[in-house]
């Protein structure tokens, strides 16, 4: 059964960090581009930032600067570090594998979804 777990979200004011962690199991996720999604109340679910297979990342225009995309493929884990929080990052945030990661942060034909980590971000 495959599986992705996010862990890492929370409570942060302002100009604060967190990391958010994805743990795939049930397969080995070297092989897909994976990515970060969001979705704020009352809004669409929007691409975050990705990274392919080979490490290269994409990000969405709102967090480039300051959110970036790593893979572990050793042990199956993705991390999404963010920093200079915004109030207006305030979301749930999506793992997710699919097969193709732009550069605009979007990944393309998402296969699995994880559960998602709730992040907010008080000013």
């Amino acid at each position: 059964q495959v599986q992705l777990v996010e862990s890492g979200g929370g409570s942060v004011q302002a100009g604060g960090s967190l990391r958010l962690s994805c743990q795939a199991s049930g397969y080995s996720s070297r092989y897909n581009d994976m990515g970060w999604f969001r979705q704020a109340v009352g809004k669409e679910r929007e691409g975050v930032g990705c990274i392919s297979s080979r490490g290269n990342t994409g990000y969405a225009g709102s967090v480039k600067g300051r959110f970036t995309v790593s893979r572990d493929n050793t042990n199956n884990m993705v991390y999404l570090q963010m920093n200079s929080l915004k109030p207006e990052d305030t979301a749930r945030y999506y793992c997710a594998a699919g097969r193709i990661c732009l550069t605009s942060g979007a990944l393309v034909d998402v296969t699995y979804w994880g559960q998602g980590t709730q992040v907010t971000v008080s000013s």
